[in-house]
């Protein structure tokens, strides 16, 4: 959880001393002291938005990978979902209404955009690369991250120094996910096995089945830090994935929600504290948070088919 006190400013500025003033069940408005003591009127949720349905709701369902450490892992003794993720999508949740709860749903690479489409989940927040090519079925807010591909390889693995020397090698990662995408742009003789998670691709390492696994640096730090010395990063990068949070095709309203809401989380310090509490805690150094893009546009469908991280 996230130990920084700015992070009550969000909740309390929605929580504290609740008073509807609006007319009928069109919006509704609320009046709330800060942390600092002033009061301010909260913006009203209109009817029907997905802000609105929540709040009525009383929960929400936000799909999250089960598998990666620092950004989205199930606690096989606790039973929670834990990371740099989930921390965001808490944030987030506590502006519309501190009191909603949060059901986290596994959402592996493949099954997102599905989950998004058919309603499964209301938002997605999971190491979920921004591209094109996506942007024709849902959209993102953000993004709230900015990763690179790296390589890992075993310990004592020095034969591996680039993406070119992947050529001819044995290389795991995920169907569904730009990793596979850049994978074979870069090193286009690449022996590629597929799963459907990262945790797969590791442990086809450990018993030699791949030589190398190739996705984000951030996700395979934490592949790293929890292989007990096995594992390490080869690092060098070879290309930017920006994380965003899918939300459903044209939910405008909800897109502007959670861009305000991050751009909030960047000045005031909460975003920081989430990393810190997280991917910090594998031994990644807080980064500069990145610049929200507010695109208007569905772009041009790319000519051929990427996916995402």
């Amino acid at each position: 959880m996230i130990k920084h006190t700015r992070q009550k400013g969000i909740a309390l500025a929605i929580s504290l001393a609740f008073m509807t003033v609006a007319c009928g069940d069109d919006t509704s408005s609320t009046t709330a002291t800060t942390d600092k003591g002033s009061t301010t009127t909260q913006a009203a949720f209109e009817a029907g938005s997905t802000m609105a349905r929540i709040k009525e709701a009383g929960t929400i369902n936000v799909g999250v990978k089960f598998d990666q450490p620092g950004f989205g892992l199930k606690n096989p003794t606790t039973g929670e979902v834990e990371g740099f993720d989930v921390e965001m999508a808490k944030l987030i949740v506590a502006a519309i209404d501190p009191d909603v709860e949060i059901k986290f749903v596994e959402a592996v690479s493949k099954n997102r955009e599905p989950f998004l489409q058919d309603g499964t989940v209301d938002m997605v927040v999971a190491t979920f690369t921004i591209n094109d090519t996506r942007k024709q079925v849902i959209d993102f807010a953000g993004p709230y991250f900015v990763a690179q591909q790296d390589i890992m390889v075993k310990a004592d693995d020095d034969s591996i120094t680039s993406v070119d020397d992947l050529n001819g090698a044995k290389v795991c990662t995920v169907k569904g996910s730009t990793s596979e995408t850049n994978l074979l742009a870069k090193a286009p003789s690449a022996e590629v096995t597929l799963f459907d998670t990262y945790s797969q691709c590791a442990e086809a390492m450990t018993d030699d089945r791949v030589v190398a696994v190739t996705t984000d640096n951030t996700i395979l730090a934490g592949l790293v830090d929890t292989s007990d010395g096995a594992f390490k990063l080869v690092e060098a990068p070879f290309s930017d994935e920006p994380y965003g949070i899918g939300v459903k095709k044209d939910d405008d309203a909800f897109r502007d929600f959670i861009n305000d809401l991050l751009e909030e989380t960047f000045d005031n310090g909460d975003w920081a504290s989430a990393f810190e509490s997280t991917l910090g805690q594998i031994g990644l150094k807080t980064p500069e948070s990145p610049t929200v893009d507010r695109y208007t546009e569905t772009p041009p469908a790319p000519p051929t088919t990427a996916a995402a991280n």
